[in-house]
Parts: C-alpha cells; sequence; structure tokens
C-alpha cells in the first residue's frame, strides 16, 4: 500500500476526537486483544506523567505495535478510538505510527489541528462556534483573544509560552521519546535517551531565560522549596472532551499529598538523588552500583529523575519529575474531592504555558549541574582541534552581525479537530515571533596537508544580566542556546563556509496541515527524514529589544571523525531536528556530551581564558521591529 493511502485511511481516526461520546463498542464487539483498554474514562485528562495513565497508554501501544500488517494494526485502532480515553488513544496511535515499520513515510497530523482547545484559548474557540453557527455560507476566521495584562510581569513571555509550534514541539518529544520505551518489545533502542530528556529541558530553559532578558525581566528563579507558595496561573483553556477548564492556580498555593504521592516521598527522593551525585554512583534495582562517569553518567540520572522504563532503581529514586508535573497541575483540587480538571502542567501539549514549567525544569536542571559539576573542567587541551583555525565567524543578514525579530500572522484550522455544524473551515487568526532570513559565514583555516572534517558548534548567548554587568563565562553557558550543529570536509588552507539559518540542526522547518497530508505534499518527499519532532524555526532567534540587545555568536570547530559514533558517511533518519531529536533508530550522531561545551563549569574568568584556536566568539544584535514584518516578504 502507497504511503498516501496509508495517510488517507489514518487521518480519519485522528479528526473531530472533541466531539466523541462515550464508549461505543461493547467488550463482546471487540477485538479480544483489546479488552484492557478503556479503564481510563473518556472525558478525563490523560497525562503521560501519570502513571496508571501512562501504564494504560502503553499497554494500547503494545497492542497497536504488535498488530500482524497494516491492515490489521487499522482494524485495531479503528476499535480503539471507540472505547479508550480520547488523549490516551492519540498518545498511543502517535507512539504506534511514528515507530511501526509499516508506517514508515507517515506524517502524524499537527496535533494542534487535533485537540485545537489545547492551544486556542476558550474565549476564542467560543466565538468561533458562534461565527460558524451564524455563517454557514462561508469560512470562518475569528481573531485569538489575550490570556492576560500587563498587570501580570509574566505576560509579556505569553508570546513564548503559549506559541503553538513549541508547545506541539514538547508533545512530539514525547511520542518520540516515551518515558515508558521497551526495548525488548520493539528491538529498537532510544541512544541517550535519558541525557536527550535532560538537554532538550535545559534548552528550553536557556531560551527562556534569554526571552526575559529581552524583555526586561531577571532571570528566573529555580524552583528549589516544595513547601513554598507558589505564583498564581490561569491558563484560559476549556477542554472539549470533559466541558471543564483547564484549572487555574490562585498565587499563594503550595505543593500538596495527592493521593498516589505525598511531598515527604518527593523530599526524599531528591535527597537520594543528590546524594547519589555526591557518591558518584547510583544503587541499581539488582543490588548492583553504577557509576555515574563522564560518558553515562547524564544519561542514568535522565532516566532516573525522568523515571522511564530505563531507570535502574524507580522503586528507590522515585519519579521525581513527572509527579512534579502532576502534583503542580493538582494543588488545587488534590484528593480530587471537587472532580476539577488538572491544570495545564499534567499535559506535555500544554504545561509550557504555565511559568511554573520552567522554575521547575530549572529546578531539574540544578541538580543534573550538581552532577556536572563533580566533572573535572575541560582543558585546553580537551577543547582543542590541532591544525585548524576559526578566523572569523559573522551573521549575513540586511545588516552584518544584525537580525530583526518581529510578530507574524498565521492562521490555524479548528476544523478538522472541532465539531462546528458546517462544511466551511473555521480558522483562528494568531500571531508568533520569526525573525529575517539570515546566513552563517564562517571562515576557516586549515594549516596541515590533508582534509579535515569537522563539526561546526554554533551557539548564541546573551552578553549581559539583567543590570547590564558583562556576564562571565560560567554565567553565561547556562544561557547559551545551540543554533546549529553540523559535518563540514575541511580542505587544506583557507575554507568558507556558508550556513542558512533555516537548515539549522535543532529546528523543525515545516508542520504539513491535515489538508497538505490529504494532497500528499509529505508524501511526495523523502518522508522517511521527517518525524514531526523539532524546535518550530520562527522560534530559532530570541525576541531581542527595540533598540537592540547583544548577544554573543560561539562558533566552534571539533574533531568529526571522534564525534560521529557511526562515521561520516551515515545518513541519519529524521535529521531534520537531532539535536534536540536524536535521529530514529540510530545512535545520537554526536559522541561528545550534549551542550557540549558548555556542559560543564568553567574556571575561565573571561573570553579570552576560554577560547582556543578553533573557536570564534561574535557580537550580534538581536533587533525587534514589532509588526514590521512586510518589508522581509512574508
Amino acid at each position: 500500500m502507497a504511503i498516501k493511502d496509508k495517510v488517507e485511511k489514518l487521518l480519519p481516526l485522528f479528526e473531530k476526537l472533541t466531539s466523541l461520546t462515550k464508549q461505543q463498542l461493547a467488550p463482546d464487539q471487540r477485538d479480544p486483544r483489546l479488552a484492557s483498554v478503556g479503564i481510563l474514562p473518556r472525558g478525563t485528562l490523560f497525562s503521560c506523567f501519570h502513571e496508571k495513565h501512562l501504564n494504560e497508554a502503553t499497554e494500547l501501544f503494545k497492542i497497536l505495535y504488535r498488530a500482524n500488517d497494516f491492515d490489521d494494526f487499522l482494524k485495531l485502532a479503528t476499535q480503539a478510538r471507540d472505547v479508550a480515553n480520547e488523549g490516551l488513544y492519540v498518545y498511543a496511535l502517535s507512539v504506534a505510527v511514528a515507530h511501526r515499520d509499516d508506517c514508515k513515510g507517515i506524517t502524524l497530523p499537527p496535533i494542534q489541528e487535533v485537540f485545537p482547545d489545547r492551544f486556542i484559548p476558550s474565549e476564542t474557540i467560543n466565538l468561533a462556534m458562534k461565527e460558524a453557527k451564524n455563517k454557514t455560507y462561508d469560512d470562518v476566521v475569528v481573531e485569538i483573544e489575550d490570556t492576560g495584562n500587563i498587570r501580570d510581569p509574566e505576560y509579556k513571555l505569553a508570546y513564548f509560552r503559549e506559541d503553538v509550534a513549541v508547545n506541539a514541539h514538547h508533545w512530539y518529544w514525547h511520542v518520540v521519546y516515551p518515558a515508558n520505551w521497551d526495548e525488548s518489545l520493539t528491538g529498537k533502542v532510544k541512544d541517550r535517551k535519558g541525557e536527550l530528556f535532560y538537554y532538550m529541558h535545559q534548552q528550553m530553559s536557556a531560551r527562556y531565560d534569554c526571552e526575559r532578558l529581552c524583555n526586561g525581566l531577571n532571570r528566573m528563579v529555580p524552583f528549589h522549596n516544595f513547601e513554598e507558595k507558589l505564583e498564581g496561573y490561569a491558563p484560559h483553556l476549556t477542554s472539549l472532551i470533559s466541558g471543564l477548564h483547564y484549572a487555574s492556580r490562585p498565587e499563594g498555593f503550595s505543593l500538596r499529598d495527592l493521593v498516589d504521592v505525598d511531598v515527604q516521598e518527593m523530599e526524599r527522593w531528591r535527597e537520594r538523588i543528590l546524594k547519589a551525585i555526591d557518591l558518584h554512583f547510583v544503587h541499581g534495582a539488582n543490588g548492583q552500583t553504577l557509576r555515574l562517569d563522564e560518558e553515562h553518567g547524564a544519561d542514568i540520572l535522565g532516566a532516573l529523575i525522568e523515571a522511564s522504563s530505563s531507570s535502574p532503581n524507580k522503586g528507590f529514586y522515585g519519579s521525581l519529575h513527572n509527579w512534579g508535573h502532576v502534583m503542580m497541575a493538582r494543588m488545587h483540587d488534590p484528593d480530587a474531592r471537587f472532580q476539577e480538571n488538572p491544570g495545564v502542567m499534567s499535559d506535555t501539549s500544554t504545561s509550557l504555558r504555565d511559568p511554573i514549567f520552567y522554575r521547575w525544569h530549572r529546578f531539574v536542571d540544578n541538580i543534573f549541574q550538581q552532577y556536572k559539576a563533580t566533572l573535572h573542567p575541560y582543558t585546553k587541551e580537551e577543547l582543542s582541534f590541532a591544525g585548524v583555525k576559526i578566523v572569523n565567524a559573522y551573521v549575513k543578514a540586511k545588516k552584518t552581525n544584525v537580525v530583526t525579530t518581529f510578530m507574524k500572522d498565521d492562521h490555524l484550522d479548528l476544523s478538522h479537530g472541532i465539531e462546528f455544524g458546517t462544511e466551511h473551515k473555521v480558522l483562528v487568526k494568531y500571531h508568533h515571533l520569526d525573525h529575517e532570513p539570515f546566513s552563517l559565514i564562517i571562515n576557516v583555516d586549515n594549516t596541515t596537508s590533508e582534509i579535515k572534517h569537522a563539526t561546526i558548534r554554533v551557539f548564541l548567548g546573551p552578553k549581559y544580566d539583567e543590570l547590564g554587568n558583562r556576564l562571565a563565562p560560567d554565567e553565561q553557558r547556562r544561557l547559551m542556546i545551540e543554533l546549529d550543529k553540523f559535518h563540514k570536509e575541511l580542505k587544506p588552507g583557507k575554507n568558507f563556509i556558508h550556513r542558512n539559518a533555516f537548515d539549522s540542526n535543532v529546528t523543525l522547518s515545516h508542520t504539513y496541515t491535515f489538508d497538505e497530508l490529504r494532497s500528499g505534499l509529505s508524501a511526495s518527499q523523502d518522508a522517511t527524514e521527517y518525524c514531526s519532532c523539532g524546535w518550530p524555526e520562527h522560534m530559532l532567534i530570541p525576541r531581542g529589544t527595540t533598540k537592540g540587545i547583544e548577544f554573543e555568536l560561539f562558533v566552534m570547530a571539533t574533531d568529526y571523525t571522534h564525534d560521529n559514533p557511526e562515521g561520516a558517511d551515515v545518513k541519519t533518519i529524521c535529521g531534520d531536528a537531532v539535536s534536540y531529536c536524536g535521529a530514529k533508530d540510530q545512535k545520537y550522531p554526536d559522541k561528545k556530551p550534549m551542550g557540549y561545551p558548555f556542559d560543564r563549569p568553567t574556571t575561565a574568568r573571561s573570553a579570552q581564558e576560554l577560547l582556543t584556536d578553533n573557536m570564534s566568539l561574535t557580537t550580534v544584535k538581536i533587533q525587534y521591529l514589532g509588526y514590521k514584518r512586510a518589508c522581509y516578504g512574508n
């Protein structure tokens, strides 16, 4: 069966899920393999952070993954749609499509069109419903509503936290890297999954702090006290599968004991993890000890903190990260006596909207940084690349070393996820940050007489702190965001490298809509290279300021023959954003620690102390133009 035909059969399974009623198939009408499906009731907000929810989703995934062939898979998926919880169903089906061999080349529909109520304020959806009812003769376009105002300083960051594609990225990442991944079932290893969990979330935290500095705000204060009173937050989202609002968090609430876990357990797990870091090893479940060494330490800690299926001892070290999400989402109704919906922190597609997400992940990242502090700082010899010198690097845009950003209008189609009772389109007009096209120009000298294969690593970080003081290297390193990483062959002598920002190794260049998928657009290309996972391209660069704010562009060349675990000629699958999402069914295509060379503390007191010949540091200004976007033809 052709890819386009498979897509046509699968797409209806993802549509109008917000309109499903109670379970339709009686138990005796189902395939016997689906007997264990349907425990989590319809209308309940599914959370892959909640252990019981995740376990049922894992069971459904296994049933779908073990299907005999594509037709059998389709039959099981069709029946499961009629009995499973809506969110759990989409999650399990998406994980199955992303990993079954007979689904290679199939692109998942955008989660923002499957469940638009997770991305669009309830006021806007309510308006869209009214307009669709009153305007049955034509397409409907409504403008998105604001979710706050300037009385709340955090409102300045709403464009980042509520960005549709940013939240979709987080959902897709957890589909590509499910917490309960079973290597014995699939035969597919998720290489360095624990370390990637750490790095992807560390990068989101770094990006958020960069945005804060661009908006005149202090860097965030990490969550650190399990009894502290937290800031308030109101998501302005309503779940259409339950009819209930995603819960708001009144200011001054703190974590509360839940039925399944209590605050004291969270504190105990944290202390055990910190003690393991101090001892340089963790206790395995079967009595063995696992060293937290340079090569595997971050990966072991990532599995342990997330409490994935790779955790070496979940019974002892618990599930700190996941239960933290659930606790923060349920502090308003911890024992469910009022049957309220949880807050947005319970869902991977909504949790980035809440400011506490970033403070929580700074707390998690601080644990990793405590481990990194046990490793020796990189020496000049470890950082150098003999025979390779970066002469200079700069940004080529309308103005050299000046990148302009702006707000751009876009549209989201609601009609695939919501039943409006009309055949016409119902769209929401919203806006998101974007940047002008730009390229990186890098001049490199290869002073040897032979070809060198280099990994070019590109980072961007703020030059000054919130008080205008020059950031010390050890402070700046945790704010460095990865812009790109790519392989380049360097001939002897001078080399000129031109790299378009659109080709970045961290971003997803395009999201295919339902309509594009139906037209066969994704199947007409090398679809095995597209896996829906990646940071949105329009959010590659921080917003900047209207006057322009100075950042520093860091470029480094390292020895590719030492970096690449698979060799120079291996083509990565799903290579659009491998820095954040890895390479499908392959080793992570870089043996260096993720975030290298900024992953460890440094004793350097200035940039001059830090730099070696194979590095370059360039001041770049980022200027925000508001809605002045037309001059770039976008």
